[in-house]
């Protein structure tokens, strides 16, 4: 008498465990990866990102897509690296210079002059050193995919140009907290102040610091322009970005899957130089059409200031063997 209700009950047990069955195949069909940071939509760097998103989409045919939360809806920059690295989250981008914190190989990236030209530096980044600095923290759960542009910094002051090293004795820099930045600014004769970026502009306007450094796009967004009338391109320092990839989640992909996402990652990199390139020029317009003397020193005397920042890693023989390998680059 119950056979009939049995036999439905049964039918329809089956009918959900092939929707069940199916709908986990769509999921693996659609694998979705969170790729989060805090630049505002506008940016070269969230742009190249777009364009890797939509890149990914077209080698997968959809199969592997790129989910992107920017200007920090999912946390800062440090609360993303954390997420990352516990597997909740699956890309981001941070400055090499944070990469620091987990490996010292990436000292190398902020020292001085390391890279001749900005044609060297893509050379470094793009070849062999590139790639084993991209793995260098993989024993810490985070993985490189790429290198960005992020220019190369110089300094900008309130009231005389630096057009030499000799120029900045006396002066108070701000400098980000990292004794790298101290060591230079403080080898070139200037006086390194760690400041926050939130609280420059104030320092600025209030005279607690005479001057800073940055790359153009940072120097106009920022509006550090109105207070500093100054800026001299020396580029003493060219420290790129990084985008890196939770190491949990990519061993959770499939080999396919890491082919399609390290393609799109590797051809969102020229992408990104062109878009920085373009920002680096409209920022320079923009910063003199608003009164600033922008000056071309001869970087020979910089460079001859800091020699001595390298020789302090001679006892250090990781980066002091990166540092010869770099410029062994031609």
């Amino acid at each position: 008498m119950h056979k009939p209700h049995r036999i439905l009950k049964l039918l329809s047990l089956l009918v959900l465990l092939g929707f069940f069955i199916s709908s986990c195949g769509e999921i693996k069909k659609h694998n979705t990866l969170k790729l989060a940071h805090g630049l505002p939509t506008d940016h070269p760097v969230h742009k190249a990102m777009v364009y890797m998103a939509d890149r990914c989409k077209e080698v997968s045919g959809g199969k592997l897509q790129i989910q992107i939360y920017a200007g920090g809806q999912l946390g800062s920059e440090q609360q993303c690296v954390e997420l990352l690295q516990i597997g909740s989250l699956a890309i981001t981008k941070v400055s090499a210079a944070v990469m620091e914190s987990f490996t010292d190989d990436y000292k190398v990236l902020g020292l001085p002059y390391i890279f001749r030209d900005q044609e060297h530096g893509f050379k470094v980044l793009d070849g062999e050193i590139g790639k084993e600095l991209l793995l260098s923290t993989k024993n810490k759960w985070i993985r490189g995919l790429c290198f960005y542009d992020a220019g190369s910094r110089s300094f900008y002051t309130i009231n005389k140009q630096i057009e030499n090293p000799d120029d900045l004795k006396g002066m108070k820099i701000r400098v980000m907290k990292s004794k790298t930045a101290m060591d230079m600014v403080q080898a070139l004769g200037g006086s390194p102040t760690p400041i926050s970026w939130g609280e420059l502009y104030t320092a600025l306007q209030s005279g607690v610091v005479d001057g800073a450094e940055n790359n153009p796009p940072s120097f106009y967004t920022s509006h550090h322009y109105e207070v500093c009338k100054y800026y001299s391109l020396d580029e003493h320092t060219s420290v790129p970005d990084v985008l890196i990839i939770s190491q949990h989640i990519w061993n959770d992909l499939t080999e396919e899957e890491k082919e399609w996402l390290q393609q799109a990652a590797d051809d969102s990199v020229p992408v990104e130089r062109k878009l920085w390139a373009e920002s680096v020029k409209h920022s320079l317009e923009e910063v003199q059409k608003a009164g600033v003397t922008i000056y071309h020193p001869d970087k020979a005397p910089y460079m001859e200031k800091v020699k001595g920042v390298y020789d302090s890693y001679k006892d250090q023989e990781v980066i002091y063997s990166y540092i010869k390998r770099i410029q062994a680059v031609e």
